[in-house]
């Protein structure tokens, strides 16, 4: 379980930075305050947690078949 956190906290920053590293650098609380009339793509001010569960889902799925995989044999 702890594992599996940390795996979605690191997605959640390399997302985050990824896409507003010049914001979080130059603004941060400035960024922060404005999340609530965010308007990605029409998820609103919770697309920072849709993104970082979808990244995070893609990346489990290859995860749990090479798990299912290796402990058949």
């Amino acid at each position: 379980m702890k594992k599996e956190l940390i795996v979605v906290l690191v997605v959640f920053l390399v997302l985050t930075l990824g896409m507003h590293h010049k914001e979080w650098f130059s603004m941060p609380i400035e960024h922060l305050s404005n999340l609530p009339h965010a308007g990605a793509y029409g998820v609103g001010f919770i697309h920072p947690v849709v993104f970082t569960l979808a990244v995070y889902l893609i990346l489990w799925i290859p995860r749990g078949i090479a798990k299912a995989f290796k402990k058949k044999s």
